[in-house]
Order: C-alpha cells, then structure tokens, then sequence
C-alpha cells in the first residue's frame, strides 16, 4: 500500500517550512532511513528520511515552495498503485509528460489546435517557459525575461512569474508586443504602477535613431565576473529581518567592564581534573558565566524582561537565550528557568541545545521565550563588541576573551586574566546607572564564585 509523507509540525507555532533541496527524483527508489528532502522553518533547517521503502511515486511539492504543515508532499509505494488519495489541497492527478506531448502531437497532425500543459516547455528565443507561466505573465504584463527560472532544467515556470509580478517590470496590453520586440530588457515607465506605455517605446526609438554606431573594441578579453551570487537563506533573511528590526525599533546602548577571571578558570580547571570522578559534565567557562548571570538577574528584573510598547513583562524566572553560531546562520536556543537549575544542569542542557542547532534538529519551541541573551565570542579572540538585542528581550551580554591585563597588589604591579563583557540594552526599558549596576554585581559574583557557588 502507498504511504504519504507529510510534512512534520515542527513546533506548535509552526504553520508551514519551505522545502530547500530535494535528494530523490520521481521514479526513484527509496530504502527506510533515506535522505527524501530538506526543508526549513524562519527559524531552522531540517531533513526529512523516508520511513517507508519502495518507489517515490509522486512529489507534488517543488524546491522553493512553501508547505503548509501536515500537507501530503510525496508519496512512496509500488509502480502503479493509485496515489489520488494522497492528494494534497489544490492538487490534480498528474499527467505523464510524454503522454501529453503524444497527446499534442495527435492533435496537431489532426489540423487542432495544441492543448497548452505546464509539462510541455516552449523555448522563445532561448528562454524555456512552461505555457502556464507563459499565459500568466501575458496577462499580468510582465517581461517573462527577467524572470529568474527556478523549474527544471532552467525552465521559467508559474511560481517564478508571479515573484516577478511583485518587482519586475510591468507593461501594457497595447505596448507589449512591440516591448518585446525591442530587446530591450528595462524601460522607464510613465503609464500607471510604473507601467511602459506606447509613449514610453517612441521615445525609446526616437533616441535610438540619433544613437551613432560605435565600432567594436579590439583586442579585449571579457572575462567572467569576479563574483559568486547566492541568494540567502531562509533563515539568513529572518536573521537580517530581526537584525534590522532590532535596530529600528529599540533605543540600544552597550557598557562594557572586564574582571579577574583567576577564579574562574581555577575551578574550570579543578573540575576538569576530577569531573568525570565527581559525575560532572565538562563545565566550560561559558557554563559558569550562564550559571552566575541567570542569578544575578534575580536581582535586576528590568534586565530580565519583554518591553512591549507601552508596558513590560518582569520575569520571576530567567528563561537564558544562548547564542550558537551554525552553518545556517545565528539560532538563540532557550534554557528555560535557568535559575533553579544547578550548574552541572545548565552544562548539560546548553550543550544539548548547542548539538541540536547544528545539526539542524532543534526544536522550534525553544526558539523563543527567552528573557535575556549570553552570546559568546571569546573564543575567537574578540576583546569587545556590540551584542544586538533580541527584542522584546532589554538585554543581552556579550562575553570576550580573556586577555593578561596588570594591577597593582600589596605594593606590587602584577599580572591577571582580564575577561571583558558587555551589555547591550534597551534604554527606553533601562537606565545606564542600574545596567551598570547588574555588571558590577556580575563581576563581584564572578571574582568570587567558589563563594557564590556554595551559597
């Protein structure tokens, strides 16, 4: 029996994933555990295996399409079994190609005129358009030239027509014909919506009559641009969507303060020596710093909040964002009530968040929620930066690397581990006194955290 894969609900706000890449072929076959196609969320990216074995019937979904969740995107089964059943919302039954060309070739010869299928590629002047996508942009009024072809085999199909529709450009009924024959692929128009009018091609012409022919150069080597293009990612235009929105819309300040990080590392080494001993994860320094903040904002719930509009939401519980850079981009995973959490338990959770960002496994619902942000560029030598809030969160602490700074003890000048760090917030929800209060405390708390950790 024939088996329809859906597309997985990847969290409960999730409503649908755009598929990115598919790894099998109509007609292929497939074994249980193989690699069918990869999809995302605004958030993150994912693959999909096939969980049954046999003959991939049918995909009734394209590289680029946006599918509701739940929807039927393939069906696997034997050759020749009914798939109509599994039809997704919208979808028809598909046509073999070759039976339609078959079909179209029969009438033809019969004197009749060809019945026009989006399974039949007609080539003007090299460019290979679906007739879907070919009446579509004729009564749209779109220059299908410009459209960016995402069908097979470099073929311009419905969906590319109507993204240009969006931000190509537009013509009349009456110019049209005459728009195309000019070979000229943009035009400023005059008619209504930017559209080119007759008006607009005469004086295209006029100019073209008093344009003096100009004698090819010799000798000259055009060579291939000196640039790769590559359209973003989904979720790189979510990260630039929020990174933008972030800045408009909030009143950012960043402070900075560094501290004796002895402690610290005196620790982090004592338990890398005896933690596998003592049943402890491998604590990191990142860890320790998650532990003493998710503390210390107890104690500055202004920090700890959402400011929406005209009110704040002060948290009773530190929900910690962890910043993890990917392959595909900046994911802010959630440890939840990180403040009743010990610090063997935020270790082991951050690293499991961490795991399953990159491998593209994470969970879409701890993607949100959270109340205040660590990010972390200090082991990449950086010694300051600005952080970016995540709004409606009011703050976010950046951590650096550690660098050997002097200080005079008992007399003496010596030297100490110096790690920076610095806060960005919201200054419509924080003033910069009490966010320089929150580092001065986090610094004391971190100086003396053997202390701090037995309290």
């Amino acid at each position: 029996m024939a088996t329809p894969i859906i597309m997985p609900r990847q969290g409960q706000t999730v409503e649908s994933c755009i598929i990115t890449k598919w790894h099998k072929k109509k007609g292929d076959r497939v074994k249980i555990g193989d690699l069918l196609f990869s999809y995302e969320t605004d958030k993150a990216a994912f693959d999909e295996e096939a969980k049954a074995e046999g003959t991939l019937l049918e995909i009734f979904f394209d590289e680029g399409d946006d599918v509701p969740v739940l929807a039927t995107v393939c069906v696997i089964g034997q050759e020749g079994e009914d798939i109509s059943p599994f039809l997704p919302e919208g979808k028809e039954t598909p046509v073999a190609e070759d039976a339609v060309i078959e079909g179209q070739q029969q009438l033809a010869a019969e004197g009749e005129t060809e019945i026009e299928s989006s399974a039949v590629v007609q080539e003007d002047d090299r460019v290979r358009i679906s007739p879907r996508a070919r009446n579509l942009a004729e009564k749209a009024g779109v220059d299908y030239r410009q459209a960016t072809p995402t069908g097979p085999n470099g073929r311009i199909i419905e969906r590319d027509i109507r993204q240009l529709m969006e931000k190509g450009q537009l013509v009349t009924p009456a110019a049209r014909e005459e728009y195309m024959s000019t070979g000229v692929m943009r035009v400023g128009g005059t008619g209504i919506g930017g559209r080119v009018t007759t008006t607009d091609l005469s004086g295209i012409k006029a100019e073209a009559q008093y344009q003096v022919p100009q004698p090819p150069v010799q000798g000259i080597k055009v060579e291939q641009a000196d640039y790769e293009e590559v359209k973003l990612s989904n979720v790189r235009k979510v990260i630039a969507r929020a990174m933008h929105e972030s800045l408009a819309n909030t009143a950012q300040l960043t402070i900075h303060i560094s501290f004796d990080a002895t402690e610290i590392l005196a620790f982090r080494k004592k338990v890398k020596e005896q933690g596998e001993r003592l049943g402890l994860a491998n604590i990191t320094l990142n860890d320790i710093i998650l532990y003493v903040v998710s503390r210390t904002l107890l104690n500055h719930k202004a920090l700890n909040a959402h400011l929406l509009d005209d009110r704040m939401l002060l948290y009773n519980h530190v929900h910690l964002g962890v910043a993890v850079d990917t392959e595909r981009g900046l994911m802010v995973p959630t440890i939840y009530n990180a403040d009743t959490m010990s610090l063997d338990e935020i270790s082991r959770k951050a690293k499991e968040l961490v795991e399953a960002c990159r491998k593209g496994s994470i969970n879409p619902d701890y993607l949100k929620g959270g109340t205040f942000t660590v990010t972390n560029l200090g082991s990449l030598g950086v010694e300051a930066f600005t952080p970016i809030l995540n709004p409606p969160q009011t703050g976010i602490l950046g951590v650096n690397t550690i660098v050997q700074r002097v200080k005079e003890l008992d007399g003496r000048i010596v030297t100490y581990p110096a790690m920076g760090m610095s806060l960005t917030f919201d200054h419509r929800a924080v003033d910069g006194a009490p966010a320089a209060r929150f580092l001065q405390e986090l610094k004391a708390n971190l100086e003396s955290f053997s202390i701090f950790l037995a309290k």
